[in-house]
């Protein structure tokens, strides 16, 4: 936890903005995995970790916006709890980390909603993201999953994501060290282990390792392979073999629960290819150019598009796409080799509230999401803010399946050279990946700086 202030400050906001009704946020329960006894590791929910700190399972916090009132509702630890688990905090323990001053047994929950809402109160929660969470809010609300995921509070979810998107000193910090700390040496260990005949599953599990031995978990599951064109391949099991690219996208959550999220591609073996070199410079000139370009103001979906711009130009100069390079991007035809966004929101997940929705925390009523393809995949559209913590990873793709059927629908023919790319099949992907923050004028790329440069990545591997 961070010192108990910064939670009761989170909570004394949140109400301010809350017209009236009671507050509720939900904790995560423990969820087995085949079992009663035998359960998956225990993540927190996010936003309980974001006002109240605690990552104990089965506790909801209450707030009364009305009266400022604040509960924390749990389970007093059994003899049994105990004997398996040894010493547990009781709930007056728990209730004093997090300044709260008032705990109530959990079976007193659904009784204490009734009585507001026999006095029609308003009731704000989340909207549920997990069939769990679906089944708890019906349950205590007495209303049906169905109602619990349409009736959720979008006044709620405007404050919460106000709140979360701004990162204060000590959540920049957070990121910052776990990066420095962490996720810096899995990379460089990755880096040196990217040899011929070593398996993929060999690399994935060192860095899974780095994240224990410090006592931390991964942010998500690892992608390390070399069929990086696949974009989120969890699939570990290649041989490794010289010449081939091996693109690892991997980040640390720190034992606060902040993500980090860094990606790198890597020649097996140590050395790039003249092939592999032109493309390379090209995606990390993408990169380095919409980092530059971060400042408060500017839309981020203005600077997805330039990096769009600047992949279709450089791809132009190898002559895999011709024509002019700004009507190919505006008709979406550097998709081909770009179909994700150039990044997301960072903080206590990965892709920070998207349980959210995706649109409240990326977009607003100014800069709405596009339908192309494409640009549809950017999960991050809107102006930027002083405070954000966000990702910037633009890439470039071969896709065996989407080159044929685009070729197949003559799609882009003015744009593309098909008999040109398909001779890149096979060649994968390269993405690279850092955690900015946006200042008060510019940006900041987070953390200690991880081999990025072609000569930098050759150095570590040799």
């Amino acid at each position: 936890m961070f010192p108990s202030e910064i939670y009761m400050k989170r909570r004394k906001t949140l109400k301010s903005g809350i017209d009236n009704g009671l507050i509720i946020i939900f904790g995560n329960t423990e969820c087995s995995r085949n079992y009663r006894a035998n359960f998956y590791p225990f993540r927190q929910d996010s936003n309980f970790l974001y006002f109240f700190g605690l990552d104990s399972p089965d506790m909801v916090g209450v707030i009364d916006a009305d009266t400022g009132d604040e509960v924390i509702y749990g389970n007093e630890p059994g003899i049994d709890d105990i004997i398996w688990m040894g010493r547990q905090s009781s709930l007056s323990e728990i209730c004093k980390k997090t300044n709260v001053k008032t705990g109530r047994s959990l079976d007193k929950l659904a009784e204490d909603i009734d009585a507001s809402q026999a006095k029609k109160r308003n009731i704000h929660y989340l909207p549920p993201y997990s069939e769990k969470r679906r089944q708890q809010i019906a349950c205590y609300l007495n209303i049906s999953e169905q109602e619990a995921d349409k009736n959720y509070s979008e006044e709620l979810v405007k404050n919460v994501i106000a709140l979360r998107s701004i990162k204060d000193r000590l959540e920049i910090e957070e990121i910052e060290k776990t990066i420095s700390g962490i996720t810096y040496n899995m990379y460089i260990s990755a880096m040196e282990m990217a040899k011929p005949e070593n398996f993929e599953y060999h690399i994935s599990g060192t860095i899974e390792g780095s994240a224990l031995k410090n006592n931390c978990r991964l942010a998500f599951p690892v992608i390390c392979t070399k069929n990086g064109e696949i974009l989120h391949n969890n699939n570990y099991m290649n041989k490794l073999k010289k010449g081939q690219l091996l693109l690892i996208d991997a980040g640390a959550e720190s034992i606060r629960y902040y993500a980090t999220d860094i990606t790198r591609t890597v020649p097996v073996g140590g050395q790039f290819s003249e092939r592999q070199k032109e493309i390379y410079n090209i995606v990390l000139m993408a990169e380095e150019e919409s980092i530059k370009s971060i400042k408060p103001g500017i839309n981020y979906r203005s600077i997805h598009l330039n990096a769009a711009r600047i992949i279709a130009g450089g791809l132009k100069e190898l002559g895999l796409m011709r024509g002019d390079i700004d009507e190919a991007v505006e008709r979406g035809a550097h998709a081909l080799f770009f179909p994700h966004g150039l990044g997301h929101m960072l903080g206590l997940d990965a892709h920070d509230m998207e349980d959210l929705g995706e649109d409240n925390v990326g977009y607003d009523d100014e800069i709405r999401r596009s339908g192309q393809f494409g640009i549809s995949a950017l999960r991050l559209g809107k102006k930027l803010r002083q405070g954000f913590v966000l990702t910037v990873e633009p890439g470039i793709y071969f896709i065996k399946a989407l080159i044929e059927r685009w070729k197949a629908e003559k799609k882009f023919m003015d744009y593309i050279d098909y008999n040109k790319v398909e001779s890149y099949i096979g060649f994968g992907g390269v993405r690279i990946e850092d955690d900015v923050l946006v200042t008060a004028n510019s940006s900041r790329v987070l953390g200690k700086p991880i081999p990025k440069t072609i000569c930098e990545i050759e150095n570590v591997m040799k």
